[in-house]
């Protein structure tokens, strides 16, 4: 029998093709080869929103091969994603082919190997319409979202912007936390330390409180009246307080986690993490990587029992399950290596530190805990007490292969600096023991404010609130940096004027759309109609009779929000006048105000405040066509009689 199986890339294609042999040939669809058209709305509203698809730009040809190739063959199998997207594009591959809806036609597999591929195409099934339904009743809600929306933004704000279901709830968190840092008031603040002496042994004791409990210390007078009544008194240890602590393993990846802890670990953005998984799971190293699952099939655990019982010893393994998050799909299993004896020489640099990533964070969550031996030390001075905190590690357990990244927080009280984690050994003392003084002093702190959203921590807020899925974060974070709402600031994401602007506006006339409870009640009915509870037809009117009633009622209302122009110090030599930046498709340029009389653009070269470390030149700030900066000398002309070379991806700094 000659058997055809269609995928969706051709490096999947190249990989399932070793595994079933001559009588099969497999193929590419390269993604959808169907999509709503790009030049008009493309949904019957009157006709229960139905979809009108077109064959998408450039894919004729693709389609054409498709079908030549399953000419002729006594079986075709649809071998698409495991998601709801590989399944829609498995239900446009049947209709074109006309296969019938009966036909047990799709086969899906969490990992590309051997044995998972034979497996699959031994029980294929029919293709699941409901889970079709929900891709379809997702792109029809984005649909009529951005581009009932957009028009009344080109027209109310500038051209070129647009909004989206998901795109602007993401935008308005970002926003609520830039509105967080504008309102919020620095206060200081005094930790104070005594450097203690016994024999050879020195420590350093944080002050507490008294013995009636903690104390904040809030100013100077009060840290000098603490001084004068303590400094070079007896301290004397009145407690000691040993415990054992355990710290359990993390769970296998979910897709957000993995985005989190690549940024967090390897300086990956979530489009390139995703970018190097899928090349990943597509040549067969990792399972699939869109997932929210933290479950391990049962090879998996055997897996990795043999691996970490052969490599570390019996006592450092211990099964574990780990429960799935509220809302989760659970559709597959979380992500790992498909096998522990991959060729990883084959893995370009990005591959391999990704893969390394998986594997060892895989490897640690069948691991045991590791146990530390904590110690409090309470010294008391007068009527005031200090405290050392240290601990050590008696048993390492998952961390001897991994130890989890974290993120960066902004400093506050001094009750959120304590210093309990710090690996930290400890002279033995005793209780009674009497400590000399050798230094007392109190530094002043500030409260700073919250940190802005990564794209890591923005995912993982996201995921938190139920807004989108696992294959909507790195999209839907590429967006709202594309339409220029959000700018970089080294990894931070900060909104501009113009994402300020089209949220307000949102914010006042279509308060549902950037409200985030009803962006992920929305994602739970998308679920409900993907597990058949709930008629996709239904769900899209509950959502559109009163989603353009509110349209109609507010657009003429609307008033034309003007955005600030930002002035240079550039002269217009054309007509005299100061020229203003503006933000275009790629990036800031300059441009005469007197447009359309003058339409005089430039260059915009942003300078940076620091001089350039090679001649003391002006440092400018370019962008490449994906918007990463990077920074230039103004006298680096790109030519070998340059008198500067300089260039770099990273920042220069003040000092060496």
């Amino acid at each position: 029998m000659s058997k055809l199986v269609i995928v969706e890339s051709p490096s999947k294609a190249k990989t399932i093709k070793k595994y079933l042999g001559k009588d099969y040939e497999v193929i590419a669809s390269q993604g959808h080869i169907i999509d709503l058209p790009v030049s008009k709305l493309g949904v019957d509203i009157e006709n229960d929103f139905k979809p009108e698809y077109k064959t998408m730009k450039g894919k004729t040809s693709i389609v054409k091969e498709i079908k030549a190739s399953a000419k002729g063959k006594d079986m075709v199998y649809l071998a698409t994603d495991p998601d709801r997207e590989g399944e829609a594009i498995a239900w446009h591959l049947k209709n074109i082919l006309n296969i019938p809806d009966d036909e047990k036609c799709r086969i899906e597999f969490n990992e590309i190997t051997k044995n998972a591929v034979k497996k699959a195409v031994e029980k294929p099934r029919t293709v699941n319409k409901d889970l079709v339904d929900a891709q379809q009743a997702r792109r029809i809600l984005d649909r009529i979202v951005g581009y009932k929306l957009s028009p009344l933004l080109w027209k109310k704000v500038k051209k070129g912007t647009s909004a989206g279901r998901v795109q602007s709830v993401a935008l308005k968190i970002i926003i609520d936390k830039e509105r967080e840092i504008q309102e919020f008031k620095p206060e200081d603040y005094y930790l104070m330390f005594a450097k203690l002496q016994r024999d050879e042994d020195v420590v350093v004791a944080k002050f507490y409180g008294d013995t009636n409990g903690k104390i904040e210390l809030k100013d100077k007078k009060q840290v000098n009246n603490i001084i004068k009544k303590i400094d070079n008194k007896e301290y004397k240890i009145t407690d000691i307080k040993k415990s054992e602590r355990r710290k359990n393993p993390p769970a296998p990846f979910t897709t957000s986690s993995l985005q989190q802890e690549a940024s967090r670990k390897l300086g990956f953005g979530v489009k390139k993490t995703m970018m190097v998984a899928q090349r990943l799971y597509e040549s067969g190293y990792i399972t699939y990587m869109r997932t929210d699952s933290t479950r391990l099939s049962d090879d998996a655990i055997k897996m990795a029992k043999d691996y970490i019982v052969n490599e570390f010893g019996k006592k450092y393994y211990l099964e574990r399950e780990f429960k799935a998050k509220e809302n989760a799909q659970d559709a597959h299993e979380a992500i790992r290596p498909s096998h522990l004896d991959a060729d990883i020489d084959a893995l370009d640099k990005d591959q391999l530190r990704l893969y390394n990533l998986i594997l060892n964070r895989f490897l640690a969550s069948q691991m045991t805990v590791a146990v530390y031996d904590t110690t409090r030390i309470v010294i008391q001075v007068e009527d005031y007490v200090f405290r050392i905190n240290g601990s050590t590690i008696k048993f390492d357990g998952f961390m001897k292969l991994y130890i989890e990244g974290k993120d960066e927080k902004s400093k506050t009280k001094s009750e959120d600096e304590d210093d309990e984690d710090e690996l930290k050994v400890l002279p033995n003392f005793d209780i009674g023991e009497v400590l000399k003084q050798v230094e007392l002093k109190a530094d002043k702190k500030t409260t700073e404010p919250p940190a802005r959203y990564t794209e890591a921590s923005l995912v993982k807020v996201m995921e938190e609130k139920g807004v989108g899925r696992p294959s909507t974060y790195a999209p839907t974070i590429s967006t709202i940096e594309d339409r220029f709402y959000i700018e970089k600031e080294g990894r931070y994401l900060k909104p501009t004027e113009l994402g300020f602007a089209v949220n307000k506006l949102l914010e006042d006339y279509f308060k549902n759309i950037v409200d985030v409870q009803f962006t992920a009640n929305m994602e739970n009915k998308l679920d409900n109609v993907a597990e058949s509870k709930q008629n996709y037809v239904e769900m899209l009117r509950e959502f559109y009779e009163p989603f353009n009633k509110n349209l109609l009622d507010v657009q003429d209302k609307i008033e034309k929000v003007k955005l600030t122009e930002i002035e240079s110090d550039e002269i217009c030599e054309k007509c005299g006048r100061r020229m203003v930046i503006k933000q275009g498709r790629f990036g800031k340029f300059l441009a005469c105000p007197g447009y359309p009389e003058c339409s005089n653009i430039k260059p915009y070269n942003e300078a940076i405040d620091v001089p350039c470390p090679d001649c003391g030149g002006k440092v400018i700030i370019k962008y490449t066509k994906t918007h990463r900066p990077f920074y230039v000398c103004e006298n680096n002309k790109n030519t070998e009689d340059s008198s500067c070379h300089y260039i770099s991806w990273t920042k220069p700094k003040a000092t060496k």
